[in-house]
């Protein structure tokens, strides 16, 4: 009984010291990541497609281009700030794959009242394909568009609301050159009169951020301590 007596204090300052040597190396390690350079592989920039660009019909569409390819990771977001001309009017805009300029995704928008939102692919495979097709109230002037990529994790599209595509499988699709247009026939009015067509695009590996390994170390940190504990806890 006594022995037992004995040990209860000890095994209370054990678990005391533990903490604290857990505290100390979470502030001994956090310092030294925040030396760290970020992430050398994020690619961030921003495009400003002004409404002219729009009025033209699909096989006239204007071409542009990111100054940096856009792979493995991405994630683009559209805020529309365009002004139509007329109810027939659209802002197109298609995402080209790096490895193949006959694949694109493409995102579109027309105009109120309809605000009708939808979202297609191209490959060789399947021709083009509407993936989703909103008739009315397909997206929100005051909302961002987001899609988002990820080789493990394919395409996901956000339309301000809810997701429209989930996860869908492109197979490794780097993005660097697009292209807009917005009018379905050249004898249609212009599509568009003001505003602009915002692309903010940030892409990169997330695992060359030594941040990003920092959740694994402090778990094994923490399971090393629990081990020490538990083997000390048997042996009282």
């Amino acid at each position: 009984m006594l022995t037992r007596f004995l040990l209860k204090p000890i095994s209370a300052k054990f678990v005391q010291k533990s903490i604290v040597l857990s505290f100390l190396l979470l502030i001994s390690i956090f310092p030294v990541y925040a030396q760290i350079e970020s992430n050398p592989s994020v690619r961030m920039e921003s495009v400003d497609v002004p409404y002219e660009k729009f009025n033209v019909i699909s096989s006239n569409a204007n071409s542009d281009s990111f100054e940096n390819v856009h792979t493995r990771n991405w994630q683009l977001n559209v805020k529309n700030q365009i002004v139509y001309a007329n109810p027939q009017g659209n802002a197109v805009i298609r995402l080209y794959d790096g490895e193949d300029r006959t694949k694109f995704i493409e995102i579109g928008m027309s105009s109120p009242p309809d605000m009708k939102f939808w979202v297609a692919v191209q490959n060789s495979e399947i021709g083009y394909a509407v993936l989703h097709d909103q008739k009315e109230i397909g997206w929100n002037r005051d909302d961002e568009i987001i899609a988002v990529y990820s080789d493990q994790n394919g395409l996901t599209i956000h339309n301000g609301k809810r997701i429209v595509v989930s996860n869908l499988s492109l197979d490794y699709y780097k993005i660097k050159d697009f292209s807009v247009y917005g009018m379905e026939s050249s004898t249609d009015p212009l599509a568009t009169n003001s505003g602009d067509l915002i692309l903010n695009i940030v892409s990169g590996n997330p695992a060359a951020n030594p941040l990003f390994y920092l959740p694994y170390m402090l778990a094994g940190i923490f399971g090393v301590i629990i081990v020490i504990l538990l083997k000390t806890k048997k042996r009282n």
